[in-house]
């Protein structure tokens, strides 16, 4: 039976971890919204060249196109055997776009992981990381702190920064924006039956050995 997968997970839930994992293991390709747009865009098909145009004056995509760069995609030969499917779809228009096609392709999704993390774990995930103003060590509070406090390992420094993108406004920000783009679709996924949690909260073994575990029963 082709495995025809989709992952869900909030930003910092170990989602790009466990693709890989997945894929290596079920050997199915790994469609990935980001790199199918920079591959249509590259080999300049009808879609992707659609695409560029909003990209290059600033716009976001529409749905339309970027179903129809899924659709292109997911009509290759190589996802008979099954897919993983990775930041796509991310509204319902684009849900009920990818049921449509399915059918039509006879590649409607099998099941939905979805790697779930309470928020305030996430928060400290993102947060926690700070990097040396000398010499651009990366640190994390909780998983990989300075062995001195305050002082760099690697070349004895005591000043360091974050990143835009790791201040916790910044971090609560786009996990309210995710969770908000994000439960419409888990409700969806589980009326009809497709989705299966699995607590992301654990280490990165245990984690995959559960997702595994759910995808051998699919079988």
């Amino acid at each position: 039976m082709a495995m025809n997968l989709m992952l869900m997970g909030l930003p910092g839930a170990g989602k790009g971890t466990q693709a890989e994992r997945i894929v290596d293991e079920f050997k199915i390709p790994h469609i990935s919204t980001g790199d199918i747009f920079r591959a249509a865009m590259k080999n300049g098909t009808p879609m992707g060249l659609e695409a560029k145009s909003y990209i290059d004056k600033g716009e976001l995509v529409p749905d339309e196109v970027t179903n129809g760069i899924v659709k292109e995609r997911l009509s290759e030969d190589d996802t008979n055997v099954g897919f993983l499917l990775d930041g796509f779809p991310r509204n319902m228009a684009q849900a009920e776009a990818l049921e449509v096609m399915g059918k039509e392709l006879g590649k409607s999704l099998t099941a939905v992981i979805n790697i779930h993390v309470d928020p305030e774990s996430l928060m400290e995930r993102l947060t926690g990381r700070f990097i040396c103003r000398d010499c651009g060590a990366t640190y994390h509070k909780v998983f990989n702190p300075t062995k001195e406090e305050g002082k760099c390992d690697r070349c004895g420094g005591s000043e360091f920064f974050q990143r835009e993108d790791d201040k916790p406004e910044t971090v609560k920000n786009r996990l309210d924006v995710n969770i908000k783009m994000n439960t419409p679709l888990l409700d969806f996924y589980k009326e009809n039956g497709l989705l299966h949690e699995v607590d992301g909260n654990q280490d990165i073994e245990k984690v995959f050995a559960d997702v595994k575990e759910i995808l051998d029963n699919l079988k």
